[in-house]
């Protein structure tokens, strides 16, 4: 009898292990991360450059967001697109409620975050960022991931970092490692604002440090960095190299990388994104607002035009950011 119950029980209880392992999280929950689909890895809603000590949600309205933003995302639903990854942290601009809300108007699955951006001499960072240690700063962290977002009930799917684009300032070090322990807590991928190849290596051996593999660190801005050996380094230690400011103009730069990762056999390390949107509510109706149709326009046709199989844009768009995302701790073997 035991045996029995045992056999059929068995089958649940892998399939549970399956599902938590490739768990992805969206504002409106998990889903497994085959549900991804294609997804833009790096974009914006709203952003508040006001600061972290006058920030908040007084700043903006939601409803006239709401009426600004939702003709770009279901624009973007039309062309297929099943996941925007947005990713204005905390004290920046940060809305769980109204990405759950322009997730529910619009079907696309919206991801959001939880970390501190510490370029711009600390503007956007709480000033218990000086005082707190990297642990105190994690739990606040790991609690957001545990808890929910204040009282949103909306879950962050990855940690969202920045540092100067250049070598690490003490502040920016201490970000970073309250980022390693959120991961290590929680499985969450971090997501790193950087830039040069200087930091970004110096970020990765804070990550080895405390045990973390390279393949749970997002080197963002990546294309700012033009010396693309680097690239093929990190990437080939296990980072993930975002190319994540697309527009029109830079079109033959990201072709050709991608045609030199591919070469490489990397390009299942690659992300493109346009780092778009921006609702800046300084602004009178938020000011200009980018859309996110650019990849689809020109960089997809383009890539397929230049050698690119119809695979390859279905590893860039929706294998690699599920593989990203997914809620995996990333830790190197003892």
């Amino acid at each position: 009898m035991k045996k029995t119950l045992l056999f059929l029980l068995l089958p649940v209880f892998l399939m549970a292990c399956q599902t938590q392992e490739s768990q992805i999280i969206t504002v409106n929950g998990a889903i497994p991360a085959s549900e991804l689909g294609k997804t833009l890895h790096h974009e914006h809603i709203l952003v508040d450059f006001i600061g972290a000590d006058s920030t908040g949600y007084h700043r903006w309205n939601k409803s006239e967001v709401v009426k600004k933003v939702l003709p770009y995302l279901l624009e973007i639903k039309q062309m297929g697109y099943k996941t925007l990854v947005e990713c204005t942290p905390e004290y920046l601009g940060r809305d769980p409620e109204l990405l759950k809300i322009l997730s529910e108007k619009s079907g696309l699955q919206i991801i959001t975050n939880v970390g501190y951006y510490s370029p711009w001499n600390g503007k956007f960072l709480p000033k218990h960022c000086y005082s707190e240690t990297p642990l105190q700063l994690a739990d606040r962290w790991i609690k957001q991931a545990t808890n929910g977002i204040e009282d949103s009930e909306v879950y962050p799917g990855f940690i969202k970092i920045a540092v100067e684009r250049a070598p690490l300032k003490p502040i920016n070090a201490k970000v970073v490692e309250a980022a390693c322990l959120t991961h290590k807590a929680t499985g969450l991928t971090i997501m790193s604002h950087t830039g040069l190849a200087v930091p970004a290596f110096q970020q990765i051996e804070i990550l080895k440090r405390y045990g973390i593999h390279p393949s749970a660190f997002i080197w963002t801005h990546a294309n700012n960095e033009k010396d693309n050996n680097k690239h093929i380094e990190a990437a080939r230690m296990g980072a993930w190299i975002a190319f994540d400011k697309f527009m029109e103009q830079d079109l033959k730069e990201y072709v050709d990388f991608a045609l030199l990762m591919k070469k490489e056999g990397l390009l299942d390390k690659v992300l493109f994104s346009h780092d778009a949107g921006w609702f800046d509510p300084a602004k009178p109706n938020g000011g200009t607002f980018r859309g996110y149709t650019a990849i689809d326009n020109f960089l997809i046709p383009a890539l397929l035009e230049s050698g690119l199989s119809q695979p390859d844009i279905h590893q860039l768009f929706v294998i690699n950011p599920a593989q990203a995302f997914k809620i995996n701790k990333r830790l190197l073997p003892n």
